[in-house]
């Protein structure tokens, strides 16, 4: 590795007394712009890391795995979710050892992009892995603000049937509560709200569950069919649209930048991380997407919370019980959007911020203020005004969350430590980085044929 460039923003000398001489405090602050010194600030134990992690992976896309399922049915749909998590951890833990290895150098590595500057070059970071995760991230953010309003919105039209309130309205009254929580000033202070965030996915997970064996067990389950459905073409490319869900679904995209928040030495920390969140996962995304194929085949819907309504609207479950599960999901999609919202303030910090002033100065809170609210007004109005942005968003994850979750750790990985070729670990990496390239290419396919499919029912502003 080369030694990175004086003020570089992408190296503290943090490192452990017993490897490397120590910096004085103020050294490296001065190497650090205000978007590393206030958005990533290295505070956080192992603990902290836990909460980050499950909140950005155990999200409510994981309601979409039955759906997923049933393009696939049981077997390989099983084999997918069960290669998705072993690989993804995998993953997680090569580009955290990465992580550590520069770390120890003197050269932490805050965010995804200076990874890729100092391993694969400048223009890998600055034209590729910098813009792909921009879009990844604040793609997530409209994302969960539109599915925060069509869940508010269920809950008002299961109180209210003949109610006349819009989509875009409740997708406005999400965006304002993110808008509140857009301010917290840290990734670090978020750590209280992404605990809260963790129970939350364990109790509409549970609720999921539960719905959906106790529709499975009743007289008013619909009839189970687990045969995969269209021609031989619609069959091919919802396998892979499966794939690709599945894949998405376990996406993180800012494993360096919730490492950036571990207080040093980091040696260790991200791993016991990882082991919490992935007790999560193990606990929701299996029993959700067994139970959900399971009690309605493949007519499971792409939210599999929408299979709790029969035909004409009429609730299979009380509705008290929805109206529950709703709630949940609505309260930990601000938090999931909160948290990929970091990489966007950490951009805007650096833009605006001073880091020669406080944090709290005047200097920096008045442009924190006011790049945050713009930044989720946009969020908000993009969602408002594509309801069918789930569609591109496939697109995105397929293009963006692959490549960053599958591929670069191993790259990353093998470009930093030159294992043998003669070594398993060296060609399971280049296997895993050419299998997840390939099924990237063919998801995006996949995602834009969906795109030219659902063309013809797009309108701004749609009350879907």
């Amino acid at each position: 590795m080369g030694t990175l460039p004086q003020g570089s923003v992408a190296a503290t000398n943090e490192a452990d007394e017993n490897e490397l001489p120590q910096q004085p405090a103020a050294a490296h602050q001065k190497e650090l712009d205000a978007g590393a010194l206030f958005v990533l600030k290295s505070k956080g134990s192992w603990i902290h890391c836990g909460y980050h992690l499950t909140t950005s992976i155990v999200a409510p896309a994981l309601l979409s795995l039955p759906f997923a399922f049933a393009s696939l049915g049981w077997a390989a749909g099983v084999v997918c979710l069960v290669i998705g998590a072993a690989v993804t951890f995998y993953s997680y833990n090569l580009i955290s050892r990465v992580l550590e290895h520069h770390a120890q150098l003197g050269h932490r590595h805050l965010r995804f992009r200076d990874m890729a500057h100092d391993i694969l070059g400048p223009k890998w970071g600055k034209y590729y892995v910098g813009p792909i995760q921009f879009f990844v991230c604040y793609g997530a953010v409209v994302g969960s603000t539109l599915l925060g309003g069509e869940c508010m919105k269920a809950v008002y039209l299961l109180s209210n049937p003949n109610g006349s309130m819009k989509l875009y309205q409740f997708v406005i009254i999400f965006g304002s509560f993110m808008l509140i929580l857009a301010q917290m000033p840290s990734f670090h202070s978020l750590r209280h709200i992404n605990l809260v965030s963790l129970v939350l996915c364990l109790l509409y997970s549970t609720c999921a569950t539960a719905g959906s064996i106790y529709i499975g067990n009743s007289s008013k389950a619909p009839e189970k069919d687990y045969s995969l459905v269209g021609d031989s073409a619609t069959r091919v490319f919802g396998i892979f649209n499966a794939i690709a869900i599945i894949a998405t679904t376990f996406g993180n995209g800012i494993i360096p930048e919730i490492q950036a928040t571990l207080a040093p030495p980091v040696k260790g920390k991200m791993f016991k991380g990882l082991c919490v969140c992935y007790t999560v996962v193990t606990m929701t995304f299996f029993s959700v997407a067994i139970s959900g194929y399971w009690a309605f085949g493949n007519q499971a819907n792409g939210l599999i919370l929408n299979n709790f309504l029969g035909d004409n609207d009429k609730a299979l479950v009380p509705k008290w019980f929805i109206f529950m599960t709703n709630i949940f999901t609505i309260l930990q999609l601000s938090a999931v959007g909160v948290v990929y919202l970091q990489p966007t303030n950490e951009v805007l910090e650096r833009t605006f911020g001073d880091p020669k002033s406080g944090e709290f100065s005047a200097r920096n809170v008045t442009p924190r203020l006011i790049s945050r609210s713009l930044s989720v007004i946009t969020a908000t109005t993009f969602a408002a005004m594509l309801p069918f942005f789930g569609d591109i968003n496939a697109v995105i994850g397929a293009f963006g969350f692959l490549p960053l979750d599958f591929v670069l750790p191993v790259v990353f990985y093998n470009l930093t430590f030159k294992p043998s070729k003669r070594s398993p670990i060296f060609w399971l990496n280049v296997a895993i980085a050419v299998v997840f390239s390939t099924l990237g290419v063919i998801g995006s396919v996949a995602a834009v044929r969906q795109i030219s499919l659902d063309a013809k029912s797009y309108r701004l502003f749609a009350n879907v």
